[in-house]
């Protein structure tokens, strides 16, 4: 393959595209190389998964130079998945932003396009920390521009870019003492390299890496990072549960004050758009706030996704955005039924939970749950097709909670929403739900049904984490209660499940309600049923099909 001396249009579209190719490879690895017990996301996931939107718009574009700059720009700023995706976003958006307007793209104007590209990034980080990603461009960035204007040719440019971009991946444990404490490199620095070396095999046929099958940090490394994070007061990674991300239509003139509101109530903080559409990232432990501050400055968040950062799995967002393009993003459990004064719109993520919850006069179902956060847009679309006018929003998960709450100003319906954190609670409070009661009626009388529940639930650990009841494999089984976090520990199913209902089952309490998920078999559920008539023999006991994933077990206490 003869070596380029300009860079092209049909050379940037192969240069992303086998970007994303590389990407998708070496994503395990560049996850592994995540130090924090609970990242968002994974980040080779989340760059590979933004870069497929890229793809997917310059599948649509012209094959000239400025149709394919505006398809890798506009694709990015919509396809841009967890932090580091929206920072790969502002990469790309600098990158192409100058070479759209280019008549040649020499070497100098493709350092120029990288250094563009750095400062971008920059721009987009509320506060910019050293060891990251974007030190990582940055030294790349200036390499480039130094080989370019010392008269090297195109790849002679590329070459020195890469370089100096892998001498600053390799100091950034230097910068960043979690990277040290763990013994891994930058993740979002590994994954830019990858540009570099697909540009390097567009260019001059340069071969591609090969996957990097490290094995990331030990349990041990880990606890190290947790303890001694959390003493020093930096980067804390148990303080800032929940990843926000929305699109705001905003002034561009508001944004600072947008980024500064922002920065009192979280960090990992990156804003990128511009002309009035902003995609906007944060971690908070304040859902409500991270979304009323776009109100505040009289904004329109839409398309809002909330991520509980602890149990956030990778595969279940994408099969749930399947499903979305796939036109399968909701469903009317109750259509057909007669009008009612007050119907009930619930999340759910098992078809045995769609069919109980419409046996219980829920009219509307959206698929969503555990990692599978449905956006508002799909919630209005529920809201919008019952038979009502007065409109009661089971959410049925704390993340889901203050996108459920947005509803209510975006309809003409009144909607009400119970602050349900699980499906067995949900049941509970459609136990007292009266279809011709009005809904402030229907809200006080299921919310103190709601809450009268004790709920947990087990599921399997995707990663080794310190935790207060023991050091976590990948693999374990572990049992969860909302406000104590995790309360069981075993490599046994059945051993996770008794300590939890252990930890659940109190002396004032009677009624113990299983819903059993996808990945619960029968021996599993009679061995429960036998371990409860033997240790909590005065407790009733109630068996439903739920179909849900992720989680062979919920339980409602009451």
């Amino acid at each position: 393959m003869p070596t380029l001396e300009r860079f092209s249009p049909e050379a940037l579209r192969s240069t992303v595209i086998t970007f994303r190719d590389t990407l998708k490879l070496h994503a395990p690895g560049i996850n592994r190389l995540n130090v924090y017990p609970v990242p968002d996301g994974d980040t080779g996931t989340n760059m590979a998964s933004t870069l497929d939107a890229v793809v997917a718009e310059l599948d649509l574009a012209g094959t000239g130079l400025e149709p394919t700059c505006n398809a890798i720009s506009h694709g990015s700023l919509m396809g841009a998945r967890g932090n580091s995706g929206v920072i790969l976003s502002q990469i790309l958006r600098g990158l192409v932003g100058t070479l759209k307007d280019a008549t040649d793209l020499t070497a100098t104007k493709v350092a120029e396009a990288l250094k563009a590209a750095s400062a971008a990034a920059y721009l987009a980080v509320l506060k910019p920390i050293e060891g990251t990603i974007l030190t990582v461009v940055r030294e790349s960035a200036d390499a480039a521009a130094a080989a370019a204007a010392a008269g090297a040719s195109l790849v002679g440019m590329l070459r020195a870019a890469r370089a100096a971009g892998k001498v600053a991946l390799d100091n950034t444990p230097e910068l960043l003492s979690v990277l040290k404490d763990a013994g891994v490199v930058d993740a979002g620095g590994a994954g830019f390299l990858l540009l570099l070396d697909a540009a390097l095999f567009v260019v001059d046929g340069e071969p591609l890496p090969e996957p990097d099958e490290g094995d990331g940090p030990s349990p041990d490394q880990l606890t190290l990072i947790s303890r001694r994070h959390s003493q020093d007061g930096d980067l804390d990674v148990s303080e800032q549960r929940y990843e926000v991300m929305y699109f705001v239509d905003l002034l561009d003139d508001r944004i600072q004050a947008f980024k500064e509101a922002w920065g009192e109530i979280g960090d990992s903080i990156v804003v990128v758009g511009g002309d009035g559409l902003w995609n906007c990232h944060v971690h908070t432990n304040d859902i409500g706030a991270a979304i009323e501050v776009a109100l505040q400055l009289d904004g329109r968040p839409k398309q809002i996704r909330v991520t509980d950062l602890f149990e956030d799995v990778a595969e279940e967002h994408a099969a749930r955005e399947a499903a979305i393009r796939a036109g399968h993003g909701h469903s009317a459990a109750g259509f057909g039924l007669p009008a009612v004064t007050c119907a009930v719109v619930a999340v759910a993520s098992g078809d045995g939970l769609v069919e109980l919850f419409a046996q219980l006069g829920v009219q509307g179902v959206v698929t969503g749950g555990q990692t599978l956060n449905p956006s508002t847009a799909e919630l209005l679309a529920s809201v919008e097709a019952v038979n009502a006018s007065e409109v009661i929003v089971l959410p049925n998960n704390k993340n889901i909670i203050a996108v459920a709450e947005q509803l209510d100003a975006l309809t003409t319906k009144s909607v009400r929403v119970v602050p349900t954190t699980s499906m067995p609670a949900a049941l509970a409070a459609l136990v007292v739900y009266d279809p011709e009661a009005d809904a402030d009626v229907n809200l006080e009388e299921m919310t103190e049904a709601a809450q009268s529940v004790a709920t947990g639930e087990v599921t399997q650990a995707v990663r080794d984490a310190p935790s207060d009841s023991g050091a976590v494999r990948a693999g374990d089984w572990i049992g969860l209660v909302r406000g104590d976090g995790i309360v069981s520990v075993s490599s046994s199913l059945d051993d996770a499940v008794n300590d939890l209902l252990d930890h659940l089952i109190t002396s004032d309490r009677e009624i113990v309600t299983v819903i059993t998920g996808v990945d619960a078999t029968t021996a599993n559920t009679d061995a429960l049923l036998s371990w409860l008539a033997e240790h909590h023999s005065d407790v009733q006991v109630e068996v439903h099909r739920g179909g849900q994933p992720l989680y062979p077990y919920l339980f409602g206490v009451e």
